[in-house]
């Protein structure tokens, strides 16, 4: 489990089914067979180097999200898994992607804080609220805005937008996506009845 708080911006060395990543914080205290997310997916690391980790991307992994995007040189948000002793400053994330969605826009507000305006896929669209939490590329955020589409609006702080890929976002982008875990059980436990 994590909590979509990114710790550390990484830097690929190779992609496809193999992906190696150079990093330094979460490489620290990292070991074969541990998770580790990447852009928001929940990966094991099945080898470490002397500079990061490797990790397999299943077929199921490139189909539903942005790592199959990937080339040398690319920058991954990276977050360790949580502890019981950790503090949970985003929200519960999985790690599992649902989806991608496109970035539509990305507007300066001024002093460095930056409006996002992102495409769902309609398929989440009963998932979202507006001060709902939304995980996009592993990063823990509050929906501001629903609008038809489905496009979600996010407010895009300094040090996100600083310390996140999504500082190198562009209209086009592909986000991955993972909506709120509780919102799915919800929606299940009701159907029930």
């Amino acid at each position: 489990m994590f909590t979509g708080i990114v710790e550390e911006l990484g830097t690929v060395v190779s992609g496809g089914t193999r992906l190696e990543v150079r990093c330094a914080l979460v490489r620290s205290d990292l070991s074969i067979g541990a998770s580790i997310a990447v852009n928001g997916v929940c990966l094991t690391a099945a080898a470490l180097t002397e500079t990061g980790f490797i990790a397999d991307l299943a077929p199921e992994t490139l189909s539903r999200s942005n790592l199959g995007d990937l080339v040398a040189g690319s920058r991954v948000n990276l977050e360790r898994p949580v502890t019981p002793a950790t503090r949970l400053s985003g929200h519960i994330v999985q790690g599992h992607v649902d989806a991608t969605g496109e970035v539509v826009t990305l507007d300066s507000l001024g002093d460095d804080n930056w409006w996002l305006k992102v495409l769902v896929p309609e398929s989440l669209d009963r998932y979202l609220v507006e001060k709902g939490s939304i995980t996009l590329d592993g990063i823990s955020l509050t929906i501001a805005k629903l609008e038809p589409g489905p496009v979600v609006g996010l407010t895009i702080i300094p040090h996100t937008f600083a310390n996140t890929t999504l500082g190198q976002a562009r209209v086009g982008s592909r986000l991955n996506i993972e909506v709120d875990v509780l919102a799915k059980h919800v929606e299940k436990l009701l159907a029930r009845t």
